[in-house]
């Protein structure tokens, strides 16, 4: 790679055909520069990530080749994100030419998985603080990263493809620490802040603009098979460090607590708290919330008074 970019930089006067022979002989083999290349309607994230890019090069030069490689050499977000994934994903028996067909294979047949993979950017970068820009989260936040494997081992799952998509679900938790199980249906809008120690069972769900801190669990209860795990409903915030054990429904809007263990359903716009979990307020007239806790992350306003 360094020698395809270094020839590169010394042909000022065919600048036009050697940028096409790098990116022809960086992408991986098989890789047809004729495949589909999403419209700038369609592509305003990946627009601005390009932008960024750029600018980050020009902020710190020694970048050049990483973000080269990464981001600036592919013709769309579907090819720099398997690319990403496979050198993240790759091992000595698992190559990442070998990752990089199958990741842009199933992106090229489940363009919505694309269409969530820019709303999941945009909801870090909306709510994690921590996030500086859409380049800083597609390269190096594994809850991110860790979310767009999983959509792509869930649409191998449904190709009943289960052996390999078994397989990319094992490598994401050896290499984010992120262990969610292909079966599990998982919405767009998905902010994973931290992620380490996230494990997400086979049946359950998650909707839309959902927030889940590191160390949460969405469980079973024991040995049982079948449906089995938690339902989570759209705009749920769930604090870091909670356990959500069986199949129960955590209601749309509704927020649970850090630390917490829920084995009931926990109605919409409420909040659960503590080990078992109780709704503030209380079972009877729990209090209400005015906002959506999975967009505003607010994870300490039940809070009304206590000791240090």
């Amino acid at each position: 790679m360094a020698t395809c970019i270094d020839t590169c930089r010394t042909g000022n006067n065919q600048e036009d055909d050697c940028r096409f022979y790098c990116i022809k002989n960086f992408l991986r083999p098989g890789y047809s520069l004729n495949r589909k290349i999403h419209t700038q309607t369609e592509d305003d994230v990946w627009s601005k990530m390009l932008e960024e890019a750029k600018s980050d090069v020009e902020q710190e030069p020694i970048l050049s080749d990483y973000y080269y490689a990464s981001i600036t050499s592919h013709p769309s977000l579907d090819s720099a994100l398997a690319h990403v994934l496979s050198v993240k994903l790759c091992s000595s028996n698992l190559p990442s030419n070998t990752l990089f067909e199958l990741f842009i294979s199933v992106l090229e047949e489940s363009p919505e998985i694309i269409e969530s993979t820019k709303q999941d950017l945009i909801a870090v970068r909306e709510r994690d603080p921590a996030c500086i820009s859409y380049v800083h989260c597609f390269l190096g936040f594994k809850g991110f990263l860790a979310c767009q494997a999983h959509r792509i081992a869930h649409a191998l799952w449904k190709q009943r493809r289960k052996i390999v998509a078994l397989l990319v679900q094992n490598r994401v938790s050896e290499a984010f620490a992120v262990d969610v199980h292909p079966g599990a249906e998982i919405g767009k809008g998905i902010l994973l802040d931290h992620a380490t120690g996230v494990v997400i069972g086979e049946t359950a769900v998650v909707g839309d603009n959902v927030s889940i801190l590191h160390g949460v669990t969405l469980g079973g209860t024991g040995k049982q098979s079948g449906d089995r795990h938690p339902k989570i409903g759209d705009g749920v915030l769930i604090g870091a460090g909670t356990c959500i054990l069986g199949n129960i429904t955590i209601g749309e809007g509704a927020k649970i607590g850090s630390g917490s263990v829920v084995v009931k359903d926990v109605p919409p716009r409420t909040t659960a708290v503590g080990n078992p979990a109780r709704l503030i307020g209380g079972k009877e007239n729990p209090r209400k919330l005015d906002k959506v806790p999975g967009l505003t992350m607010d994870q300490t306003s039940h809070v009304s008074d206590y000791v240090i």
